[in-house]
C-alpha cells in the first residue's frame, strides 16, 4: 500500500473528511474516466478538441477539475471517444 493510500485511509476515519471525500467522488470519477478514455484512444487534448469542437483549454479544465461540464458536453466527449454516456442513481450503502 502506498504512503498516499495509507494517509487517505487514516483521513477517512474522520467523519467530516469522509463526508466531503464521498461528496467529490462523482466529480473525480468523471475526470478519471475522461482521462482514461482519451488515453486509451491515444489522442491528445488538442485532438479531442478537434473531434468535439470543445476548446483544448476547456478540455484541460475538465480534466483538472476546474470546470463543471453539462450533460450535453459529456455526451459530446463520449461520442468523440466512441463511448456511450451512462449516468445512474445507485442506492447509498
Amino acid at each position: 500500500m502506498s504512503d498516499i493510500q495509507k494517509y487517505l485511509n487514516e483521513q477517512l476515519k474522520d467523519d467530516d473528511f469522509k463526508k466531503e471525500w464521498n461528496n467529490i467522488q462523482p466529480e473525480l470519477q468523471i475526470i478519471d474516466t475522461l482521462i482514461e478514455a482519451r488515453k486509451a484512444k491515444k489522442i491528445t487534448q488538442k485532438q479531442l478538441s478537434e473531434l468535439t469542437g470543445i476548446t483544448q483549454g476547456d478540455i484541460s479544465k475538465l480534466e483538472n477539475g476546474s470546470a463543471n461540464p453539462s450533460i450535453k458536453t459529456l455526451q459530446r466527449l463520449a461520442n468523440a471517444l466512441g463511448m456511450m454516456l451512462k449516468i445512474e442513481f445507485v442506492p447509498v450503502k
